[in-house]
């Protein structure tokens, strides 16, 4: 994978607006796909954009009307801005595509990145992406059993409507798990696009508005906020760099393995 490249195409001041990037990822994707350039992993950062996955439920949309920009990557709603790091490999994988291997991949990456700043990340079943894990319910604030949980008991539980407490962006005060790193991604003509959305120092209030990748038990962390202290943009993309590469280098891309039924 050495010829793997990344390309920069802007952060800070230089935000990259969604519509930008997403027409970036097509010419890429069509350029990947024909051959002419290489695996290509585009880095930046958007000005504030909510945009929902195709399994997005009307629910788990803005209460105030906020503008949402649906795109035809996999997963549900989340927000991109400031301050977080927003990844899109574009990579050619072996057919028939083993999506869940190229998440994998990206996940292990992410959570190296993570463990080089001290922090120790995960993987959730069920739940793409890469988290950090809460307490025991036992041992958390107030020590309350699920029982008392009201996002448990009541399916159509929203944590928008029932005040601070049960903010996204208050997870962590709460003690319970959340999610640092988002994953949603689209495989066309056996090349992927989309990819990750690494939370470095943004401001997760902004996750408030919404019920982020639909998941109502849990919320949001960011570097900064774990770690207690500030980290930039700038010092994450090289780490984050290195370790996409490395995982990227190692694996061994093989097609997704078919079982056939067997004969009666």
């Amino acid at each position: 994978m050495s010829d793997l490249r990344f390309v920069h195409m802007g952060f800070g001041a230089d935000a990259v607006d969604y519509q930008e990037a997403w027409d970036e990822q097509r010419r890429v994707h069509a350029a990947r796909f024909a051959d002419e350039v290489p695996d290509t992993v585009l880095l930046l950062e958007h000005p504030p954009v909510y945009t929902a996955g195709r399994r997005t439920d009307p629910s788990e949309r803005p209460l105030d009307g906020t503008p949402v920009i649906d795109v035809d990557r996999g997963g549900k709603i989340t927000w991109h801005g400031p301050g977080q790091l927003v990844g899109y490999p574009i990579q050619k994988l072996p057919r028939p595509v083993d999506v869940i291997a190229h998440v994998r991949r990206l996940e292990e990456a992410l959570i190296r990145a993570c463990a080089e700043y001290g922090l120790k990340t995960t993987r959730i079943e069920g739940r793409s992406g890469v988290w950090v894990l809460g307490d025991p319910v036992e041992q958390r604030l107030g020590g309350l059993s699920l029982d008392f949980d009201p996002r448990i008991a009541d399916e159509e539980f929203d944590p928008r409507m029932n005040g601070p407490e049960y903010a996204p962006s208050n997870a962590g005060q709460r003690r319970e798990d959340r999610k640092i790193a988002a994953i949603g991604i689209r495989v066309a003509k056996g090349v992927t696009m989309h990819g990750f959305a690494l939370n470095v120092n943004p401001d997760n209030r902004w996750f408030d508005r919404i019920i982020p990748c639909g998941i109502r038990d849990a919320g949001v962390a960011s570097l900064a906020g774990e770690l207690g202290r500030d980290v930039t943009i700038e010092e994450v993309v090289p780490v984050v760099e290195r370790h996409l590469r490395e995982v990227m280098a190692e694996a061994v891309l093989a097609p997704r393995v078919i079982e056939k039924p067997a004969a009666v």
